[in-house]
This record gives C-alpha cells, sequence and structure tokens, in this order.
C-alpha cells in the first residue's frame, strides 16, 4: 500500500466532506484513510458514512496527539500522513508525490500548501523553503503537517510518535525530535494541500492587548511549548530564564531572516 492517511476530528462535521472527498478522488495509488473521531456529537459520523473508503473510529480520546498516534499505531502504507478534519488535498497529489516519493532516501518529505478561507476560497498559496532545524525551533514550525509525509519503514515502524502532553505545536517538537535522530528531511516543490483558516485553528492562537484570560492563556500555553522545543534541542547559555529569552528573541530574528534567504534558493 502507497499511503496512510490519518484524519483526527471532533465536531468538525462542517468540513469533513470537503477533506473524506479530498482523500477518496486521489486515483493512481493504493491508500487507506484511518479517521478517529473523539466524540462528535455533530453530524461527522454521517457525513463519513458516505464514504466507503474510509475506516471510521469513534471513541473519547486525550486530544488530537493521541488520536493520530492511534492511527500511527495502525498504518500500513509505505508513507504516512495525518489531515486534519478541516484540511484537504489537492487533487492528484498523491500521485504526482508517489514519483517522487520513489526516488528519495529522506525520511520525511513535504511540499506546498495554499491557506483557504472557511468557505473554501484561496487566501493566499504558501510557498515552503528547504529543511532548517534551527528555523523550525527558533522562528516557527513552518513544514505544514497537512502535506508531509513520513516513511512508514524509518519513523513510524521504528516507534516514533508525537508527545501527546504537546497540544499546539506537537508536529514542531517532533520534527526537531527527528532532525536530531538524524533523519533526513526533504521538500518537493509543488502544491500538495490546502490548509483552511478560521477561528477554531488550534496553532493559530497569538497573544494580542486583549485583557480576556482564556485568550491569553490559550496562546501562552502555545509559546510555553515553543519554549519547551527550544530549551530541548536548541542552544540555552545562562540558567536565569530572562537572559535566556533575551538570546532567543535574537536567534528568532536571525532565524527569521534565514528563513526568507531558504525561501530564494
Amino acid at each position: 500500500m502507497d499511503f496512510t492517511v490519518i484524519t483526527p476530528s471532533l465536531n468538525y462535521g462542517r468540513f469533513l466532506n470537503d477533506c473524506l472527498s479530498s482523500v477518496a478522488n486521489q486515483s493512481e495509488v493504493t491508500l487507506e484513510h484511518l479517521v478517529f473521531d473523539g466524540g462528535s456529537t455533530d453530524d461527522s459520523a454521517e457525513k463519513a458514512a458516505q464514504y466507503s473508503s474510509v475506516i471510521w473510529s469513534q471513541e473519547k480520546d486525550s486530544g488530537m496527539s493521541a488520536a493520530i498516534n492511534k492511527g500511527f499505531d495502525r498504518a500500513k502504507g509505505d508513507w504516512v500522513i495525518w489531515l486534519n478534519a478541516d484540511d484537504r488535498l489537492k487533487p492528484g497529489a498523491l500521485a504526482k508525490l508517489l514519483s517522487e516519493l520513489k526516488k528519495s532516501d529522506a525520511d520525511v518529505v513535504y511540499g506546498d500548501f495554499d491557506f483557504i478561507d472557511e468557505s473554501g476560497k484561496l487566501i493566499r498559496p504558501m510557498k515552503v523553503p528547504g529543511w532548517s532545524a534551527f528555523v523550525n525551533i527558533y522562528h516557527h514550525c513552518y513544514v505544514p503537517s497537512t502535506a508531509a509525509f513520513y516513511r512508514n519503514s524509518t519513523i513510524i515502524g521504528q516507534g516514533h510518535r508525537l508527545r501527546e502532553d504537546f497540544r499546539y505545536v506537537m508536529d514542531g517538537e517532533f520534527y526537531a525530535r527527528l532532525d536530531s535522530i538524524g533523519k533526513k528531511f526533504k521538500h518537493v516543490p509543488f502544491n500538495i494541500a490546502d490548509f483552511r483558516m478560521h477561528g477554531g485553528n488550534a496553532s493559530q492562537r497569538h497573544l494580542s492587548r486583549t485583557r480576556d484570560m482564556d485568550t491569553i492563556l490559550a496562546a501562552e500555553l502555545q509559546h510555553v511549548e515553543s519554549r519547551a522545543i527550544r530549551r530541548a534541542y536548541g542552544i540555552t547559555l545562562f540558567k536565569d530564564p530572562y537572559h535566556v529569552g533575551l538570546i532567543d528573541g535574537v536567534l528568532s530574528i536571525i532565524a527569521r531572516l534565514w528563513k526568507a534567504v531558504l525561501k530564494l534558493r
């Protein structure tokens, strides 16, 4: 089997048809589509039942990372991707990618993607640069999980899993960890998927001038995970957290500039 597509979902029935049909309509490849629903109360189950290709599982879980790890445990495809329930693959993307994968010795292969709005209309295309652990750690996780493929034999089959205590940047931690043990990343310059922007995106919470405690706390928790990644995989020159923060700020600026340079290559 060429691919395993894993979709975690919870009350995303309004987007699920787009996601499931984008996988079902892929041609010239063999695949399985595993959907793990955390206990939706909307019409998600009814939507999934319309697709004979979907292997549906519904049970409570501890979050997105746990659901994806269930998929990793069951994946049979040579290459594994997780495609969020609000995202979708481009038509013919897997067949086009498969010819590239057969020539590659990389462990993680990722491509470009488009940002779309809630209704599915294009917001802007995103051309992703080549791999840099430095940028991933100090600027942001720029490799899109919705357009990233993991070689089963060297990553999933070897037991590498997402940290289930991460809620926001589990992909950034996963990539930093894989890089730290020598796994090879490769960018392919074609568009693979659509990433949908809407009010429910867990990874799009940022601090602003709001005084709303719930908003502030959610944003801070996301930043705590990013700081943990920097401490585990980056540079720590001082014990004082404020001094460490100053160095992180400088390195973040450098990483942002380096990402711009990588885009020119």
